[in-house]
C-alpha cells in the first residue's frame, strides 16, 4: 500500500486579498494617528510662540534718588519660547522618524508621490529651521537685561527689550512647517508602497544541450 505525500496547503485568494485589506487598512489608521499627533505637537508649539509674543518684556526706567536704571517685568516669554522650541522640534523628530528621514528605507516608487515628498522634504526643513531660529533668537533676546544704572543728571539707560513681531515670525513658520511636513509624510506613504527597484544580477540561464 503506497502513500502519496500530500501537498502543504496554500492559502487561497482570498485569504491573501483579506489580509492584505487588514494590512492596509491598520496602516491608515496608524498614518492617521501620526498625523494626529503631529497636529496637536504643533498646535501647542503655535500657542506657545503666541503667547510668547503678548508676554514679551517690557522695560521702565526707576530711579532712587541717585541713579536711574531700568525695571524689568518677568521673563515669561523666554519660557514660552523654550517651549514652543521643544515642541516644534519634537513634531519634526516624530515626522522623520516615521519617514526614515527619507533617505534611510527603502527606495520610493517612482512618480509624482516621490517627486512630491523630496521637495516637500526639503521645503519642511527649510521652515523648521527658520522657525527654531525665530524663537531661540527670541527668547535669548527677551532674557537679556540692561544692567548698568546712570546718575540722574546724565543720560537715562537704554533699557533694551525685544522687538515686536519675533515670535510672531516664528509663529508663522510654526504652521508652515506642520502643514508641509504633514504632506510630506502624505506623499512619502503614497509612495512607499513596498516597491522594489529592479535589480539585475547579472546572471543569466542559458538553454542546456
Amino acid at each position: 500500500m503506497s502513500l502519496t505525500p500530500t501537498a502543504p496547503s496554500q492559502p487561497n485568494r482570498r485569504q491573501i486579498l483579506s489580509q492584505n485589506t487588514i494590512e492596509t487598512a491598520a496602516g491608515i489608521m496608524a498614518s492617521k494617528m501620526l498625523l494626529l499627533v503631529v497636529f496637536i505637537i504643533h498646535l501647542t508649539a503655535f500657542g506657545l510662540a503666541v503667547a510668547a509674543e503678548q508676554r514679551r518684556a517690557s522695560a521702565k526706567i526707576n530711579d532712587d534718588g541717585t541713579f536711574k536704571h531700568c525695571v524689568y517685568e518677568s521673563d515669561m516669554a523666554s519660557s514660552l519660547g523654550v517651549g514652543s522650541f521643544t515642541f516644534l522640534m519634537a513634531g519634526q523628530f516624530v515626522i522623520m522618524a516615521a519617514s526614515r528621514c527619507l533617505c534611510c528605507g527603502r527606495a520610493l516608487r517612482p512618480g509624482g508621490a516621490r517627486t512630491w515628498a523630496v521637495i516637500l522634504f526639503i521645503t519642511c526643513w527649510v521652515t523648521f529651521l527658520v522657525a527654531e531660529a525665530c524663537l531661540l533668537a527670541g527668547s535669548v533676546k527677551n532674557a537679556y537685561h540692561t544692567k548698568y544704572r546712570t546718575y540722574l543728571s546724565d543720560n537715562p539707560p537704554s533699557c533694551e527689550t525685544l522687538r515686536k513681531g519675533v515670535f510672531a515670525a516664528g509663529a508663522a513658520f510654526v504652521v508652515l512647517t506642520g502643514i508641509v511636513s504633514e504632506l510630506y509624510y502624505v506623499s512619502y506613504s503614497k509612495a512607499d508602497d513596498g516597491y522594489l527597484p529592479n535589480m539585475d544580477t547579472g546572471i543569466r540561464m542559458g538553454t542546456y544541450n
